[in-house]
């Protein structure tokens, strides 16, 4: 697999429950077990079934004192208790305040099958090979308005460049075997990688 993120040093942190060192090597990053300010990025794994452990929240918590950019990525949706939504309240009152650019619409299964992003209201449909971008439809937008209102309002009072600033913490639904969120997050670390300075 190409290292598409080679040049961060990429940090993962959080519970075995949810799967880090999986996470780890979709995003050539590592595992680590402390909060250094050598860290470029930090991803936290959460499963919505299992919860925040203390020690999560203690390095979440020792990544304020560096400004590190964060990501949030909520894993084992694929079960029937995974929930993003939850894990999303969840963050929120454990570790800081996150932003929700894209939320999950499930198939009739129940199981995720697309993501649909809050600022463009497109639709990224993991079902398809490659996954295919579409317009939501009228009843889509009429379901997520209200968290539409929330993320634009967050993200417009935070300002461009929050995120890459470590004061805005986007949460993005994950379900690497199915490629969902996998090119979100993605997109998130390779512009992060653009602001760094050459390393020879």
């Amino acid at each position: 697999m190409q290292n598409d993120t080679s040049r961060l040093n990429l940090a993962v942190f959080g519970h075995e429950s949810a799967h880090p060192a999986q996470v780890a090597h979709a995003f050539s990053g590592r595992i680590f077990e402390n909060a250094t300010s050598e860290i470029d990025c930090a991803i936290f794994v959460l499963n919505p079934n299992t919860g925040i452990d203390a020690e999560t929240i203690a390095i979440w918590q020792s990544l304020d004192e560096f400004l590190i950019p964060r990501i949030v990525v909520v894993n084992d949706l694929e079960n029937d208790a995974g929930d993003f939504d939850d894990a999303v309240m969840l963050a929120n009152r454990i570790l800081d305040q996150v932003a929700t650019p894209f939320l999950v619409l499930h198939d009739e299964d129940g199981s995720p099958r697309a993501l649909i992003g809050l600022a463009d209201m497109n639709i990224i449909d993991y079902s398809t090979v490659p996954p295919t971008k579409k317009p939501s439809e009228p009843e889509h937008e009429t379901l997520v308005q209200e968290f539409r209102d929330e993320y634009l309002e967050l993200v417009t009072s935070m300002g461009e460049g929050a995120f890459a600033a470590g004061v805005l913490f986007p949460a993005i639904p994950l379900w690497i075997e199915k490629g969902i969120g996998v090119d979100i997050v993605k997109h998130y670390l390779l512009e992060l990688e653009k602001q760094l300075p050459s390393r020879s």
